[in-house]
C-alpha cells in the first residue's frame, strides 16, 4: 500500500485556568504521551520515520530552481499587460538572496532534514521493536536525509550540516566544506544499500535499489568535481557506472516511454476513463500521491495532490470554443514553459517522446459562430463546431508556408498555425491564442480530475533506469570502465531505441543548433563510440527526462549551464548576464539575518 501523509501529532494538554471559571472547568489529562514516550515504542517509531516522507510532495513541487534558467524551461510573467523576466532565467540582480524561491527550497529542505536528524537520533532509545524492522527505518531516515543534503549542496555549495536532533534554539549556522557534506551523503547512502530490502514493507518507501539509484548519481556528480572543491575523482565515476549498472539490472525499461505516465488522448473530447498505473517496474523511486482526498494534501502549502500535469505552460482558457475552466484541458499555467530550444531537439517523426510530451492541436469544446479570426480585417468570420481544430503546432522540420497558415495572420486555414519561431516569447494577443503561443507539454497529463492548481493522484517519479542508463553513458564518456552492456554508445542506444518504439536503429534527426529556431539544418543522434559525447547525451536527457526536476543539476555538473542556456533560452539570451558566480545561488537573505554570527554569502551575491 501507498504511504499516506498522516504526520505525527502529539496532542498535549492545554491547561486553561483563572478565578472565575474554577466553580466548572476541570482540568483532565487526556494524555500524558510526549515525544519522548511515543517515539521510544515501536509504534511511535515508525510514526516518526513515516512523518520524512510527505515533505517531499512540498520538495519536488518547488520546481524553479530545478527547471527554470537552462536550456530546455524557461518562463514569464506577466505585469500590466507586458512580459517580463522572473529571476531564475534572467540571472540579474533580481537573482539575490531575496529571491523567494531561494529561501521556500532552503527551509523545505532543511525542515525535512530535521525530521530525518531526529528520526537517526531517536533510534537507539527505540524498545519493542523487531530490531530488523528498527534498522530499516533508521536506513530510510538516512536515505531522505542523504537525498535533502544531495540537493542542498548543488544548489549552495557549502551549506550548514547538522546531523542530530535540534532540541533547543540555536543561531549557529556554520557552513560545512562541499567535500565534507559529499562525504556524509555518500556514508548515509552505503549503510542504508547494506540494510534496505530490495523490495519495501509498504510501496512507495525507499529500498536498496533507490540507495543505489541515488550513489549512481551522487558518484557521477562528484566525479566531475565542481571547482575542485567535491573531493572527487575519476574513482567516482567507475562507482557511478557499478551502481548503474546494478539498478538496470533489477528495474527493466519499461516497453514504451508512454507506459510511464498518466494516459491520456490528446483530444480532450475523446478521453474516455483511462486507467492509471504509477507503479511501472521501470521507476525505482516516487512521491506518493493517492486517489483519496483525505491523505492527498500536500503538507505545508494549501494545495491537494501532485500538481504536474497543470503548470507546464501552453494557455488554453482564452482558444475559441473552449468552454473556459473545466477539467477538459484543465488548467495549464505558465510557470515551466518548454523553450522553442526544446521542440527542437525532437525527431517529430521518429520519436515517440515528441508526441507524448507535446500537444500539436487544441479543439474547440463547443460550438461557437461568428468568429473574427482575422487581426485586420473584421469582415471575416467562422463559424466554429465541437470538435474542430482551432490551433495546430507545425513540426520544426516541417513549418508551414504563408499561406498554409491562418485566416488570422492572412492564410487560408480556419485554425491557427504555428511555426516553432512563432513560439516562445509571449506576444500581442491574436484571434486564436492570446500571450503564449506554444504547445503544451502533456507528459504530465492527467485526465478527469478537478480543475485547479494540483489535484493529480498520480506519484511524481524521481528515480526510473532509464536515468541509470544515461548515467552509465556519462561515467563511461568521462573514463568509467567496465560497463555490463558494453559502451557507453550501447546504454545510451537503449534509451533511445525504446523511444523509436518500431523504428528502433534508426536514425533520427534533431536540429543541428537547436536555440537558432529558424534554421532547418539538421544532425542524427544515434550515438556511435566515436560520436558520443557530454553534449549529445544532454540533448538525449532532456528529451527522456524533460520536467522531471533535475535539468538545472545536469547542466551545472557537466558544466554546461552557461554555455547551453545562453545559446538556448530566450530570456537568458536577451539578458547576457549568466556568468559563473551564478552556478552556486546565493544564501537566502532570511538564512543571514537569523544566524549569529552571520552566515557567509556566497560569492559576488
Amino acid at each position: 500500500m501507498k504511504l499516506n501523509n498522516k504526520i505525527l501529532m502529539i496532542l498535549t494538554g492545554l491547561s486553561l485556568g483563572s478565578a472565575g471559571c474554577k466553580d466548572y472547568l476541570d482540568e483532565i489529562s487526556v494524555s500524558t504521551t510526549t515525544s519522548d514516550t511515543y517515539y521510544t515504542t515501536a509504534a511511535g517509531y515508525n510514526d516518526l520515520v513515516r512523518s520524512c516522507y510527505p515533505l517531499w510532495r512540498t520538495i519536488t513541487q518547488e520546481r524553479d530552481l530545478v527547471l527554470q534558467g537552462t536550456d530546455i524551461f524557461t518562463g514569464s510573467q506577466w505585469n500590466d499587460g507586458a512580459s517580463v523576466q522572473n529571476a531564475e532565467n534572467a540571472y540579474d540582480a533580481t537573482l539575490n538572496s531575496n529571491l523567494q524561491s531561494l529561501q521556500t527550497l532552503w527551509t523545505y529542505l532543511y525542515q525535512e532534514i530535521g525530521r530525518c536528524n531526529t528520526a537517526v537520533t531517536r533510534a537507539a532509545d527505540v524498545t519493542g521493536m523487531n530490531e530488523e524492522e528498527l534498522q530499516v527505518r533508521l536506513a530510510e531516515a538516512k536515505f531522505l536525509r542523504a537525498y535533502a543534503y544531495f540537493q542542498l549542496v548543488q544548489q549552495w555549495g557549502d551549506v550548514p550540516m547538522p546531523l542530530t536532533e535540534t532540541v533547543t534554539a540555536s543561531k549557529k549556522a556554520e557552513r560545512v566544506a562541499s567535500a565534507t557534506v559529499y562525504a556524509q551523503i555518500i556514508k548515509d547512502l552505503e549503510e542504508a544499500e547494506n540494510v534496505l530490502p530490495p523490495v519495501a514493507s509498504d510501496y512507495g518507501r525507499a529500498t536498496k535499489g533507490a540507495a543505489q539509484f541515488l550513489l549512481a548519481r551522487v558518484h557521477l556528480t562528484r566525479g566531475w568535481n565542481f571547482r575542485q572543491s567535491l573531493g572527487g575523482s575519476n574513482a567516482d565515476f567507475k562507482s557511478a557506472l557499478d551502481y548503474a549498472d546494478k539498478v538496470i539490472a533489477a528495474y527493466p525499461l519499461a516497453n514504451k516511454y508512454s507506459d510511464l505516465f498518466p494516459q491520456h488522448s490528446k483530444n480532450p473530447l475523446q478521453q474516455g476513463n483511462p486507467v492509471q498505473n504509477d507503479k511501472n517496474p521501470e521507476i525505482v523511486f516516487a512521491v506518493q500521491y493517492s486517489d483519496n482526498i483525505l491523505t492527498n494534501e500536500n503538507p505545508l502549502v494549501n494545495t491537494t495532490g501532485n500538481n504536474a500535469h497543470s503548470i507546464f505552460g501552453g494557455q488554453v482558457e482564452t482558444v475559441p470554443g473552449n468552454i473556459g475552466r473545466t477539467s477538459d484541458y484543465n488548467r495549464h499555467q505558465e510557470k515551466q514553459t518548454v523553450t522553442p530550444a526544446a521542440y527542437r531537439m525532437f525527431d517529430p517523426r521518429l520519436d515517440s517522446r515528441y508526441a507524448w510530451n507535446f500537444v500539436a492541436a487544441q479543439y474547440a469544446l463547443k460550438d461557437q459562430n461568428g468568429f473574427h479570426p482575422s487581426k485586420t480585417d473584421n469582415s471575416i468570420t467562422i463559424d466554429i463546431k465541437k470538435g474542430d481544430t482551432v490551433i495546430l503546432f507545425r513540426p520544426w522540420n516541417d513549418p508551414a508556408l504563408p499561406a498554409e497558415k491562418g485566416l488570422d495572420v492572412g492564410g487560408v486555414k480556419k485554425y491557427a498555425v504555428y511555426n516553432v519561431p512563432d513560439y516562445g516569447e509571449p506576444g500581442e494577443p491574436t484571434g486564436f491564442n492570446d500571450r503564449f503561443i506554444h504547445p503544451m507539454m502533456w507528459k504530465f497529463w492527467q485526465p478527469n480530475i478537478e480543475y485547479g492548481d494540483a489535484f493529480g493522484t498520480t506519484d511524481q517519479i524521481l528515480f526510473r533506469s532509464a536515468e541509470a542508463y544515461l548515467i552509465a553513458a556519462e561515467a563511461i564518456v568521462k573514463g568509467a570502465t567496465g560497463g555490463t552492456l558494453g559502451g557507453a554508445e550501447v546504454y545510451y542506444n537503449r534509451v533511445l531505441d525504446r523511444a523509436l518504439g518500431a523504428n528502433a536503429g534508426a536514425e533520427p534527426y534533431m536540429a543541428q543548433k537547436p536555440g537558432e529556431v529558424a534554421s532547418l539544418d539538421s544532425v542524427h543522434y544515434r550515438a556511435t563510440a566515436a560520436t558520443i559525447s557530454i553534449d549529445m547525451i544532454l540533448d538525449e536527457r532532456a528529451r527522456e527526462l524533460m520536467g522531471e526536476n533535475m535539468r538545472w543539476y545536469d547542466l551545472k555538473r557537466t558544466g554546461k549551464l552557461i554555455e547551453r542556456t545562453k545559446a538556448m533560452n530566450p530570456w537568458t539570451k536577451l539578458r547576457g548576464e549568466l556568468d559563473d558566480h551564478h552556478l552556486l545561488r546565493p544564501i537566502p537573505q532570511g538564512e543571514i539575518d537569523l544566524s549569529s554570527p552571520s552566515i557567509e554569502q556566497n560569492k559576488d551575491y
